[in-house]
């Protein structure tokens, strides 16, 4: 868990990032989600534009993407959200698999 001073911090960090994982008419998958798990281990800090969709469905797919990631969200400016999760200290890739 971030404290308010770090998720400012990182909300700082990521305003010039570009969206690197955009979600699609299909929605959260299995695939998105293999492709975020590698993106959050090189970058640990990245963009994810999700698509026009009614605030609640949007709503429903962060909450898809964080658990199905492990990763914090940071913040969401509209359809942008903002995720992190800091990278093993091992430096070892090892795919994020969410506990049922």
């Amino acid at each position: 868990m971030l404290d308010s001073k770090a998720r400012q911090e990182l909300r700082a960090r990521a305003h010039h990032l570009k969206p690197i994982i955009l979600v699609g008419a299909s929605g959260v998958t299995e695939t998105l989600l293999r492709e975020l798990d590698r993106a959050l281990f090189d970058h640990e800090l990245l963009k994810v534009r999700l698509p026009a969709l009614d605030k609640e469905d949007r709503d429903a797919m962060v909450e898809s993407l964080v658990a199905g990631s492990g990763a914090e969200a940071v913040g969401r400016v509209g359809r942008i959200l903002m995720l992190y999760r800091p990278r093993p200290s091992n430096g070892i890739f090892i795919p994020y698999v969410a506990q049922s």
